[in-house]
């Protein structure tokens, strides 16, 4: 008889002891097909794109000091980019374009009331980093992301333009965007970007001896003076792939 309760009493704590961990099982197991659906989930984020860019590029320099789609020629080329992750990004260019230049047009007066005009072809390979304002994807709307955003970028490239006067320089590029991720992995974004260059002579085509705009009031340019400049404004088409391993990449 003084064993009967206390046998009880065991017999009721195992149950209770396997009622807890049937429970945290059960808890353990969901938890465990939740962190699966999770993983499988976050694997159908795609890290890269890869498209073309068409859009039209413009001069600025001392045949045009101010106004930003100058005589605008026809520009294009292959774009890549590298999501980091919702936020960041990182973009590689590779684009032709052409440009127009008339001192004509000019509201400069030189110092030898000579009149020259210039046309030229030039390419870039260049990379950007990218900031996107919202995070940026068409999934994991519980983790706030947009299917559209505005972005900035810097980078830096190397331009070279072809021509009796053949130009090569570095340049740093610069500007903003708006992107929008389409169905079918597919992403669309229009930017506008200014290119600072850091020579002189880009609007200078032919080998001279006399007057020409490379340092056309015969003052030395520097870092911030005299340098030309071009812009770029461009429509994109990139599409998705390569899928991403790492299930905390939102994070």
């Amino acid at each position: 008889m003084h064993f009967f309760p206390f046998l009880l009493g065991n017999k009721i704590y195992r149950i209770e002891g396997m009622k807890l961990q049937n429970k945290f099982l059960l808890v353990a197991t969901f938890m465990g097909l939740i962190s699966v659906a999770n993983s499988s989930l976050y694997s159908q984020e795609f890290s890269n794109e890869t498209g073309f860019a068409l859009g039209v590029s413009s001069y600025m320099g001392d045949a045009n000091k101010s106004r930003f789609f100058y005589n605008p020629g026809l520009a294009g080329g292959m774009v890549f980019r590298y999501n980091f992750s919702f936020h960041w990004a990182l973009k590689a260019n590779l684009l032709a374009g052409q440009v127009y230049g008339d001192t004509r047009d000019s509201d400069n007066a030189f110092p030898t009331s000579e009149q020259i005009d210039f046309k030229r072809s030039f390419a870039e390979v260049g990379t950007h980093i990218e900031w996107n304002f919202l995070p940026y994807s068409n999934k994991y709307r519980y983790l706030g992301t947009r299917s559209y955003t505005p972005y900035l970028f810097v980078g830096a490239g190397l331009t070279y333009a072809p021509k009796e006067r053949n130009f090569v320089d570095l340049h740093i590029p610069f500007g903003i965007g708006m992107k929008f991720k389409l169905k079918n992995r597919f992403n669309i974004a229009l930017e506008y970007s200014l290119r600072k260059l850091f020579i002189d002579d880009f609007d200078v085509t032919h080998a001279t001896q006399g007057w020409s705009l490379n340092q056309p009031y015969g003052i030395g340019s520097s870092l911030l003076k005299n340098q030309d400049w071009y812009s770029i404004t461009m429509l994109c088409l990139t599409w998705d792939f390569g899928l991403r391993d790492d299930p905390c990449h939102g994070n």
